[in-house]
């Protein structure tokens, strides 16, 4: 009812709670353990690896990690340090997996991601995500609906936008104007789908 679940560091915390950055060219081995293959329509080249500093719904700073496509990546940064400066909570923040992109909707994950090589939900055209140019920002609080379908599928007590809890995204609110600001729309401004959790460079 009330997500607030400590983050568990998968890369070494930073120093302290000044909110730090860094683009670079994918690492081998941050590649091999993400979505990317030769079938997706961006080339590995075109992608870069970020790292940047986010505060947990623990109230205490953490180091993530996404891969974004190089055109996109800077805006990112820029979005996310506005988002560090208000203390926005985001629970984790990782690069996808090959096996997460494989298992069924049923979990209950909250991880904030970018690149992810798979088509648009319940269409066969690419999705923003397999470009890198989309970002989703904590899933459990911000569901994506359409009809009955609910993704997560456990995230059900957040289908309730008036009652606004920690990291939920809001109309207004500060992570859909740190995106606006730096050119990117919000999902959760469609009318079907509605994609709370989804932020794009290139509108779908």
């Amino acid at each position: 009812m009330n997500r607030a679940l400590p983050t568990r560091d998968f890369l070494p915390p930073p120093a302290g709670t000044t909110y730090t950055s860094k683009i670079v060219p994918v690492p081998a081995a941050v590649l091999a353990r993400s979505t990317w293959q030769a079938a997706c329509p961006v080339k590995s080249t075109d992608l870069r690896y970020v790292t940047l500093s986010f505060w947990g719904f623990d109230g205490r700073t953490h180091t993530g990690e996404l891969l974004v496509n190089r055109t996109g990546a800077q805006a990112v940064v820029t979005a996310f340090g506005r988002l560090f400066a208000q203390r926005f909570p985001l629970e984790e923040m990782r690069v996808t997996s090959p096996e997460e992109l494989d298992a069924p909707p049923t979990g209950d994950g909250n991880d904030t991601s970018a690149f992810v090589c798979r088509p648009v939900r319940g269409e066969t055209n690419w999705s923003a995500h397999a470009y890198g140019l989309a970002v989703d920002v904590n899933p459990f609080c911000n569901p994506y609906t359409t009809g009955p379908l609910v993704l997560p599928e456990l995230a059900s007590a957040y289908l309730d936008r008036r009652r606004v809890r920690p990291g939920m995204v809001v109309a207004g609110g500060p992570v859909v104007r740190a995106f606006a600001a730096v050119g990117w729309s919000w999902g959760g401004a469609w009318t079907s789908p509605v994609d709370r959790m989804h932020f794009t460079a290139t509108g779908h």
